[in-house]
């Protein structure tokens, strides 16, 4: 089962994906965003918050290359495609050239995954943002969710901890 998981941010869209694993002998957890920094205690202190959550047989991969990582026999519980696209853009100088190509291999790895649940963040739903890196990641981050949600077998919006299967 392919699943993606979308909602906004602090929804509970990262606990609702670790239950829908909890069941699982074996999971690897793909962390896909940034190491937090010496200097950046607030994300530190979320990073430390889902590490606590996941249990203690659950594996941790920290990466931002996901289709080198995507595979194997255990399930996967990715978090959070937003963090990688953040990574893609940075590693990219922020502009697009070159993230079709990245997303194509990022699709194209997880309509090979048999058990994985993606979380995602909503973004198009406010307002434009003012600055161009906030549209460019705002658009690309749709371009990524509609790719991603494609090759899924369920969307769950999570909305204030309620959970809705589109």
């Amino acid at each position: 089962m392919r699943v993606l998981v979308t909602g906004g941010v602090r929804s509970g869209k990262s606990a609702h994906a670790e239950g829908l694993l909890a069941d699982r002998p074996a999971v690897t957890y793909v962390a896909a965003g940034p190491v937090p920094g010496p200097d950046d205690t607030e994300w530190a202190a979320r990073v430390a918050l889902h590490r606590d959550r996941r249990p203690a047989h659950w594996s941790t991969v920290e990466s931002t290359d996901l289709p080198a990582v995507l595979g194997g026999e255990n399930a996967l519980l990715v978090d959070c495609l937003g963090t990688w696209l953040t990574a893609q853009l940075d590693d990219l100088g922020w502009e697009a050239d070159g993230l079709a190509s990245r997303i194509d291999a990022l699709t194209d790895a997880v309509a090979t995954c048999e058990d994985i649940v993606l979380v995602t963040n909503e973004v198009g739903a406010g307002v434009v943002p003012e600055h161009r890196s906030g549209r460019l990641f705002r658009d690309q981050l749709g371009v990524v969710n509609q790719r991603i949600a494609a090759v899924c077998d369920e969307v769950h919006l999570v909305v204030a901890g309620r959970v809705l299967v589109l």
